[in-house]
């Protein structure tokens, strides 16, 4: 709260009066009769001002501190996703969904239950690269070659299967793709088992060092071995 000191208009007027009940009473033609108006005219303010019609002095409340508007959130700016991983969940989504669809298509046994291995590895080699960028690329070739071949020669099969006739050239090529599938999905499941290459050779050596100190300790296995009485 803030205290305002407002002055009374009423000592303003007071003079006015004074000026007029002198012009009216007394002379006023004479450079003397213009002091004493003005000096009767100060006084009638001063006295007026201090004793009768004293300023006043109001409570002023104060303003409300305008609040700047928070700060929007920001989007993914500070933390956009890498173009590169952004495509990379991009083709996998596109690359599993092919899949099923071409599972749901398929009628063999076989051919199906091989694509639903591949589903779940391709899945997984993408996404393990997607939290590890690093890897990028350690699958370079698999994204710009056996993968997108492999959905190619599966199409292929699809529509020679779904022509509804036997012939050499159907036959021959549908029994290459099925031979080449086992292959295929090993060639997937190394992929996979490559990704983890170097955090295998971190966890071979960390057991290496926890053996030898252990042994150093008089810790090793054999100490634990339950000894005849």
């Amino acid at each position: 709260m803030a205290k305002e000191r407002r002055p009374s208009v009423a000592p303003i007027y007071a003079v006015g009066v004074t000026w007029l009940i002198w012009s009216l009473v007394l002379p006023l033609y004479q450079p003397l009769h213009w002091f004493g108006a003005a000096a009767a005219s100060l006084a009638v303010y001063v006295l007026g001002r201090c004793l009768i019609w004293k300023d006043r002095v109001l409570i002023v409340p104060d303003e409300p501190e305008q609040k700047e508007p928070e700060e929007k959130a920001e989007t993914k700016e500070e933390t956009s996703e890498d173009p590169e991983i952004a495509a990379l969940k991009k083709e996998r989504e596109r690359a599993l969904s092919e899949m099923r669809r071409l599972n749901d298509n398929i009628e063999d046994a076989t051919i199906s239950a091989q694509i639903d291995h591949l589903e779940e590895v391709t899945g997984k080699i993408l996404d393990y690269v997607a939290q590890h960028p690093e890897k990028r690329s350690q699958i370079r070739k698999f994204l710009n070659y056996y993968l997108p071949t492999t959905l190619k020669l599966l199409n292929a099969y699809d529509r020679m299967g779904s022509a509804g006739v036997s012939g050499t050239n159907i036959d021959g090529t549908m029994g290459k793709i099925e031979t080449m599938m086992e292959t295929i999905v090993a060639a997937f499941d190394r992929q996979l088992d490559a990704l983890f290459g170097d955090e295998a050779l971190d966890i071979a050596s960390d057991i290496i060092v926890l053996e030898q100190m252990l042994a150093g300790e008089g810790l090793s296995g054999s100490d634990f071995e339950t000894k005849p009485e």
